[in-house]
């Protein structure tokens, strides 16, 4: 995490082909297994279900879905990168945070953020979040969910693991939010910076690389 406010000037679009989770096929399981063995895949198939459960109800609610990603990727076991991947800061995929039941903040909002992809939210209702946790004195990772553009967001985290409006998250300083369209600096929410991300945060480009390789 100590790379993460690094870049920005450069930061923007960059659009991530969004994977269905619910479609999850057996030969990905096979290859979770294969790597994290028969736990790992109960994880990553009981993900599954679970999004397939929560995509047949109807109708569907924003507020269920929200809450069942953040109560689910928060069970992860916290790990500091340079524990769990021998790295300073490495993005993992949700397939390898649930196969190796093991993470840090960014791995859980990634794990949200496309849980909530894969039950048809708009990428406009979710943005990836830098964060100061002041508490601490660390850069954190939140989920942000907009129920408008103009809304309020809720937060969804692993510090504090109830969902709340941003205004009480007092022990949070928002830096920069990101998704699959664009980024906004804190300062101006309603304006997304424009340009290309992929040679600029060769985290994303790298974690998209690896769902597409994980899935085929």
């Amino acid at each position: 995490m100590k790379y993460l406010l690094f870049g920005l000037a450069f930061f923007s679009s960059y659009a991530l082909a969004i994977p269905d989770y619910k479609k999850l096929s057996d030969k990905a399981l096979a290859k979770v297994e294969d790597r994290w063995g028969h736990e790992g895949r109960e994880r990553a198939h009981d993900w599954r279900d679970l999004l397939n459960e929560l995509a047949e109800q109807i109708p569907a609610e924003d507020a269920k879905h929200i809450r069942a990603a953040n109560d689910y990727f928060n069970k992860v076991e916290w790990l500091w990168d340079i524990d769990h991947w021998g790295q300073e800061d490495y993005w993992a995929t949700p397939l390898e945070t649930l196969g190796s039941n093991g993470g840090d903040c960014e791995d859980y909002s990634i794990g949200k953020y496309f849980s909530l992809t894969s039950l048809g939210m708009d990428t406009s209702k979710l943005r990836i979040t830098y964060v100061k946790a002041l508490d601490y004195d660390l850069a954190h990772m939140v989920l942000a969910y907009y129920k408008t553009p103009s809304s309020e967001p809720l937060i969804l985290d692993n510090i504090n693991k109830t969902i709340l409006p941003a205004s009480q998250r007092r022990d949070l300083l928002p830096v920069y939010s990101f998704n699959g369209d664009g980024l906004w600096l804190a300062k101006s929410r309603a304006r997304a910076v424009k340009g290309d991300v992929s040679k600029n945060l060769p985290s994303w480009g790298g974690l998209k690389s690896k769902i597409k390789a994980e899935l085929i």
